[in-house]
């Protein structure tokens, strides 16, 4: 271990320090533009494979640009993905509920026998008993400004009646006493897609497994691992990190079976593309298909490539001519 010694530096003087390291740098002005508006910091993953050594030198004839093309890309493949990962969320959330409410009733999720691990599913209804608690908290602290407002009563029941009604969670709490907590359909919308695919995978029956990843065109295990890896991939698009030279912390499970879709680079490859961004593309493609089959995401998908042509795709795990695999050409 040794003490940080590294000294904060300017926007100008990081332009000097990668010039020093033998950047090509053509227009310093919009260069000195950008990492003002991208740190250092942030940029410096998209630095690392045009690196040759220890020393952070850049390998011969890398210019500048080349690492903000990256940069655009990658924005441009997150803000993608997050629009299929959000049409999946919310179509996932919707077969959950609408399977196990119909089946087991509105409040199934109180009982435990629905489910295999008791400790996850207190955890499960700790987490919505304490939505309901901030909601109601918060709502009377709403209620408390509005009863300062300088205005007539029938106003501020008026108020008060919109901000009841701004969250279900809200609403529930002060309308009905039992049971305690609120119904099936409200509590999938509520919850974090951590916590439902933890609620999945805890479900007790393979049955209820089964008949909800039929509807998804998926096996239960499938949809099991898939929905861990929504979330993961969900969590770095949010957070604004990469996925272009991203190894996932994961590895997603893979279709056995001919019946479910799947490239043959990924059927016939190496098991390290499984961590990468190859593996995450045919995975949202599969619940674009199931789920929004007229949202011509593969489209903008290729588009989104072709307008990058010289994007590397060996980092993301990709061949080149990924997108002529029977995959992507015949769904």
């Amino acid at each position: 271990m040794i003490a940080f010694n590294k000294p904060a530096i300017t926007p100008e003087q990081q332009l000097t320090l990668l010039e020093k390291r033998g950047l090509t740098i053509f227009n310093h002005s919009r260069a000195l533009a950008f990492l003002r508006s991208v740190s250092f910091f942030r940029l410096t993953p998209y630095m690392r494979p045009f690196q040759e050594n220890a020393q952070h030198n850049f390998i011969a004839g890398t210019c500048f640009r080349q690492l903000v093309e990256i940069y655009d890309f990658d924005r441009r493949l997150r803000l993608l993905v997050m629009d299929a990962i959000e049409r999946a969320e919310v179509a996932i959330r919707g077969h959950i509920s609408n399977h196990m409410g119909t089946a087991y009733g509105s409040h199934w999720y109180l009982e435990a026998t629905y489910f295999k691990n008791r400790s996850q599913h207190d955890r499960l209804l700790n987490d919505i008993r304490s939505k309901q608690e901030n909601e109601l908290r918060d709502y009377h602290k709403e209620c408390d400004r509005i009863d300062k407002l300088k205005t007539d009563d029938a106003r501020k029941a008026n108020l008060k009646s919109k901000r009841q009604q701004e969250s279900y969670a809200r609403h529930y709490a002060l309308t009905y006493t039992t049971p305690e907590l609120m119904p099936n359909w409200a509590m999938v919308e509520d919850i974090t897609l951590g916590t439902l695919s933890y609620l999945y995978k805890n479900l007790s029956k393979d049955s209820d497994k089964k008949h909800i990843a039929r509807g998804l065109g998926l096996e239960a295990p499938l949809l099991e691992s898939w929905l861990h890896t929504l979330t993961t991939v969900r969590n770095l698009c949010a957070h604004h990190s990469r996925l272009w030279n991203r190894e996932l912390g994961i590895k997603p499970a893979v279709p056995k079976s001919n019946r479910i879709a799947w490239p043959n680079y990924l059927r016939e490859g190496s098991a390290s593309l499984h961590t990468r961004a190859a593996v995450i593309l045919p995975i949202l493609q599969h619940f674009m298909t199931h789920c929004a089959p007229h949202a011509s995401w593969k489209q903008r998908l290729i588009e989104l490539f072709n307008e990058f042509p010289n994007t590397p795709l060996a980092p993301m795990g990709l061949p080149n001519g990924w997108q002529h695999d029977p995959f992507w050409q015949n769904i």
